[in-house]
């Protein structure tokens, strides 16, 4: 059994968690909800609304910066492009902000 969300319902559903409202931005909810169905488009598989699970998948990031110093200030990726190469990376927007899949 499964039930259908929209965007705004995806939204809604992080903004009224009190433990996982902080989780992303309201720009990288949606960034992470277009990516999700594009997934869908392209493998053709429905994917199951885990929030848990997305919030342990995934995190967002404002700047590469602060990317880098949680990563102990380690230059592993010198540019947001090189840690493509690596994970995903969602951009979010023009915010300059980001979203990975943790690895």
């Amino acid at each position: 059994m499964k039930d259908t969300i929209n965007k705004d319902q995806f939204r809604n559903w992080f903004r009224s968690s009190e433990q996982y409202r902080r989780t992303f931005s309201y720009e990288g909810l949606s960034a992470l909800f277009d990516y999700l169905e594009e997934m869908e488009e392209s493998t053709g598989e429905e994917l199951e609304f885990d929030p848990v699970a997305l919030c342990c998948e995934f995190e967002e990031y404002d700047t590469f910066e602060e990317f880098q110093e949680e990563y102990n200030g380690e230059v592993l990726y010198p540019t947001l492009d090189d840690l493509e190469d690596y994970t995903t990376v969602i951009r979010v927007g023009h915010t300059g902000s980001f979203i990975i899949q943790q690895f």
